[in-house]
């Protein structure tokens, strides 16, 4: 039996503007690549991230493996994902600009 081949998402160039995205390893850059679509995608870029890599395990890259997301970033995850806690994301305890309010 040969390996299933994954489907890559259907996510438009654009948002990998400063890499090559035929040359793109879907599965070593995921912590990028998840990063890069809360960021800046809408509901149909998430919902392809989501039937690539999974719900659950966005949520544990989110929760444990993103080191910085901007704050209104944050807050997008929050939307896109609402089983997210703030103060549980790695990426908000590790930033002080919540410290400042």
């Amino acid at each position: 039996m040969g390996l299933k081949r994954k489907v890559l998402p259907k996510i438009h160039p654009k948002f990998f503007w400063d890499t090559n995205c035929r040359k793109l390893d879907w599965e070593k850059a995921y912590i990028s690549i998840i990063s890069r679509i809360i960021e800046r995608g809408g509901q149909n870029e998430i919902d392809e991230i989501i039937k690539y890599y999974s719900r659950e395990k966005i949520v544990d890259t989110i929760l444990n493996e993103i080191h910085f997301l901007p704050d209104y970033a944050i807050n997008r995850a929050i939307h896109f994902f609402p089983e997210l806690k703030k103060d549980e994301m790695h990426c908000y305890l590790n930033c002080n600009s919540h410290d400042l309010i």
